[in-house]
């Protein structure tokens, strides 16, 4: 249990919240909700104890832990994932460690009737009673499982952390969180670097083998699927809804406009009140009750009401040309670096209006096919672009293209047109750039900020094919109905990379599924998909189950045949041919790093030789030229070990 009890902060004497009081009881899931700034981030850090209030105070029962993942964290890079996820069991392993040590004091102790003999095996039942129920001859399997749910596979376990982008690490972290079973479990922004399957099964284990939980998320499916309560800080305050977030919603429009009515007739109260007073201020026979009117204003207790939702803000994209009747088709489109292919025998056709949706596990393709259609990077095949196509594309490197000595405002004033002109401050209210935010230089911006200002520029801007890659990242719950509803009413062509359930639902009308070198079409919604997939999992698993007859006899008729398999080597040399394809796997992987990093500085440096300044140095030209032999050395490498890599599997 977590009891909060009249809580403040402030910063430099300015409140954030204040009188904060609830209490969080055991198996309780809560989300924390409120606008960016509001401090949801701060009261995690709180209840976590590594920050103090300015006052009040917040207790836990004796010995309870909690757990904290922040949205930003320093991680280490010296294990490997396996050893990295084991730390989470090292209360475990230290009671292991005792356990032995009373097993060795029991088998060497001849005194079986004496009291000290009798007190040391009661000690070791208990402990080893403690023991079996924190799991703890379960670790591995329970580690296991954890890792595989996260979007681990099995070969990862002993790569080391290092190889790992920074999203793959925050999933280590989660998984160590996760693993602990901590009394308390605050997560900020749990989902960020999550995909679709790797998110559901944190909701089941969140809802299933979790004690309490306070989340904050912008992902309304997640936390509707998780929590049972809703805690609103809003205005310094707080406002505690025991229901699920989109009851929530409904609640806290309802209650506001029960503050709006409550307000209006204050207001006419105030109004009379004053006007009375201004009518007999200088009547002898009214002084009584012009002082009782006096008093009377000023016991009234101002009543506040919630701060306007600029969600309701409508927004529409500017008016283009017409573009043709098939913007993007792919005819056996395919990405492959050496050996390694990324996606094959790609064929799809998008149409003009059409909004899809590109959903996979992170890293099979997804983000590679947009930059193939935005001809970022080379490709076989065809990919063809449709006519008068004004191709309009967010990605996270977008931010950096915006000019750093405008201030936020003026990013946006020179591009908008019309009428929007007159709504640029609750545009950028509405994207979390209220009042001084707007005047703040894009310099001093940080990386999510400048993606959301990213992101406005291009609801400005004149385009009718749309190409938006993990668009939600960076925005909050009222940021993406903003979005959301300007993408439904935009007439032009929708692409969007995202694992974003709610934000696809009802949004797009097709999705395409990425996953072992392949792209799958899926008709219908988001949800269609998943509940599609689903039961391809399910007659699967029945398939498997049914086919094991026929699959000995199979193996029987083969038996006698030449072709050498793993059926018939012993034991020993299973393991030996195991351990050696694993070996040349990491070598591939290791190599597939090289080239991502190769390529990407040879980008970077093609970009810098494209300006006045670049065009004439020659150090960059001599540093081209030998990227582009390590990556042809790299490749080569590539493409001999996924040659040996499939010459050991035959």
């Amino acid at each position: 249990m977590v009891s909060v009890e009249h809580l403040e902060v402030e910063f430099a004497a300015k409140p954030l919240f204040q009188d904060v009081t609830f209490v969080v009881n055991p198996k309780e899931r809560v989300a924390l909700v409120g606008k960016n700034g509001a401090g949801k981030s701060t009261l995690l850090k709180i209840l976590s104890g590594l920050q103090m209030p300015t006052g009040g105070s917040v207790s836990l029962p004796k010995g309870a832990s909690v757990g904290y993942l922040p949205q930003v964290m320093v991680l280490s890079d010296n294990k490997t994932v396996r050893q990295e996820a084991e730390l989470a069991f090292a209360e475990v392993h230290a009671m292991q460690k005792h356990l032995d040590e009373l097993n060795n004091q029991l088998a060497e102790r001849t005194d079986y009737d004496t009291p000290e003999y009798l007190e040391l095996v009661d000690r070791f039942t208990h402990e080893n009673e403690r023991f079996m129920m924190m799991g703890g001859t379960n670790c591995q399997a329970e580690l296991e499982r954890t890792l595989q749910g996260l979007g681990f596979q099995r070969e990862d376990f002993d790569r080391p952390t290092s190889e790992f982008s920074g999203g793959w690490r925050m999933r280590i972290e989660l998984a160590k969180l996760l693993l602990m079973h901590p009394d308390v479990l605050l997560l900020d922004e749990p989902t960020n670097h999550l995909d679709i399957e790797s998110i559901q099964w944190l909701e089941k284990f969140l809802t299933t083998r979790c004690n309490s939980v306070i989340a904050v998320s912008h992902d309304r499916a997640f936390i509707n699927n998780v929590t049972t309560r809703t805690i609103e800080i809003s205005c310094g305050r707080i406002y505690d809804y025991r229901v699920k977030y989109d009851d929530f919603v409904n609640l806290r429009l309802e209650r506001r406009e029960q503050q709006l009515r409550a307000y209006e007739n204050q207001q006419k109260e105030i109004a009379d009140i004053k006007d009375f007073i201004e009518r007999f201020r200088y009547k002898p026979t009214k002084s009584v009750q012009v002082q009782s009117r006096i008093k009377q204003l000023e016991k009234i207790i101002p009543i506040e009401v919630d701060e306007v939702d600029n969600s309701y803000l409508h927004l529409k994209f500017p008016p283009a040309m017409r573009s043709g009747d098939y913007p993007v088709i792919c005819d056996e489109t395919r990405k492959a670096y050496g050996e390694h292919v990324v996606f094959d025998h790609v064929n799809l056709t998008i149409k003009r209006g059409e909004k899809v949706a590109f959903v996979g596990k992170n890293g099979e393709g997804k983000s590679t096919l947009v930059k193939c259609i935005m001809n970022e990077i080379p490709f076989d095949g065809e990919l063809k672009i449709g006519h008068n196509i004004q191709i309009g594309y967010f990605a996270q490197n977008q931010a950096q293209l915006l000019d750093e000595n405008l201030t936020v405002f003026e990013t946006i004033d020179y591009v908008a047109k019309g009428d929007i002109r007159l709504k640029i401050r609750d545009l950028l209210g509405a994207f979390m750039f209220g009042g001084e935010a707007s005047d703040k230089k894009v310099k001093v911006l940080s990386g999510g900020e400048r993606s959301r200002l990213a992101m406005i520029k291009l609801l400005l801007e004149p385009v009718n094919l749309l190409i938006l890659d993990e668009p939600t990242n960076h925005l909050d719950l009222r940021s993406k109905d903003v979005l959301k509803e300007a993408i439904r009413e935009f007439d032009g062509t929708v692409i969007v990379v995202s694992h974003d359930r709610d934000f696809l639902d009802g949004l797009v009308s097709r999705v395409y599924e990425f996953a072992n070198g392949r792209v799958r079409e899926h008709l219908g919604g988001i949800y269609d998909y998943l509940t599609e997939k689903q039961q391809d999992a399910l007659e699967g698993g029945v398939n498997k189950l049914s086919s094991g007859t026929s699959a000995s006899g199979r193996a029987q008729a083969t038996k006698n045949e030449d072709v050498p398999n793993e059926g018939k080597l012993s034991y020993e040399q299973q393991k030996e041919l195991q351990r050696k394809i694993k070996k040349v796997e990491k070598a591939v992987a290791d190599c597939e790093s090289k080239i991502e990093k190769i390529e990407t500085e040879i980008a970077d440096l093609e970009e810098r030789m494209s300006t006045v300044e670049g065009a004439s140095d020659a150090n960059l030209y001599t540093k081209h030229g030998e990227l582009k032999k390590q990556l042809d050395a790299v490749v080569d490498e590539w493409e001999n070990l996924s040659m040996e890599l499939e010459e050991i599997k035959q």
